[in-house]
């Protein structure tokens, strides 16, 4: 089946969600890769998704907050840490678009632990901080355990205008409904759903980082083919689904 054409807005709501969170104070940073580099780091029932023949690795550095589960209200402290992930592009066997999580370093140790080993999902218990001043943004991250010890990132922003109308790239990269991992052993999909991005263009001052070699992928070269900035949105996710599209019990 085709991929499903890209969407700026969720394809449907989520009325009863297992998780709730905000994501706040993104930076959007984003290299080509090759579709041949990036296809044996996804999860099985998925490939690379490409625009125009070319994927993509993200890292993205944001504040999460007030993490909450089913409709219970978000938890302000354990629920809000800086976290910064490395995340690949993929497309399933139904034509549904999603991320693939690399990694994810977070700072705070229970959340950390409850996805690791509830969800298999690769937290990495790191130190890290994001700090506004202006419209210039820092993000650092250096990480303790699991290793590997000390990899780190640096990255420092400034927020430029608001974006009327983004590129089918900038589409691309941000609208995203789903995503695709293992859980339980098992081949799932995730879906989310969040208002529409407001995404504004960002200058790039600073990036000094081994997260996404970390991950298994080439080191990035050269400077990000894109660069956004977003206040952020509030997202639900839904629960997630098998392969064969039927959502769990």
């Amino acid at each position: 089946m085709p991929p499903e054409p890209i969407s700026v807005d969720a394809p449907g709501g989520i009325a009863r969600p297992l998780l709730t969170q905000s994501w706040l104070d993104l930076a959007f940073l984003h290299w080509a890769a090759d579709p041949a580099d990036v296809a044996p780091l996804l999860p099985a029932g998925t490939v690379p998704d490409t625009l125009d023949g070319v994927t993509y690795v993200g890292l993205v550095a944001f504040r999460m907050h007030r993490v909450g589960w089913f409709r219970l209200p978000g938890v302000p402290c354990l629920g809000t840490f800086p976290e910064t992930n490395v995340r690949l592009y993929s497309v399933d066997g139904h034509g549904r678009r999603g991320v693939v999580f690399r990694s994810l370093d977070a700072s705070r140790l229970l959340p950390v632990a409850v996805a690791r080993i509830g969800f298999r999902m690769p937290y990495v218990w790191s130190r890290m901080s994001v700090r506004a001043d202006g419209d210039t943004v820092s993000y650092t991250s250096t990480r303790r355990r699991p290793g590997p010890r000390g990899a780190h990132s640096r990255i420092t922003v400034r927020v430029g205008e608001r974006i009327g109308e983004p590129t089918q790239l900038e589409h691309f990269l941000t609208a995203r409904w789903g995503m695709h991992g293992t859980f339980f052993g098992r081949p799932m999909y995730l879906p989310n759903a969040h208002p529409r991005w407001s995404l504004h263009r960002a200058e790039l001052l600073e990036c000094a980082e081994d997260l996404v070699a970390a991950a298994g992928l080439p080191a990035p070269e050269g400077e990000p083919v894109s660069v956004l900035y977003s206040p952020g949105v509030p997202a639900r996710f839904g629960r997630p689904a098998r392969p064969a599209g039927i959502p769990t019990p």
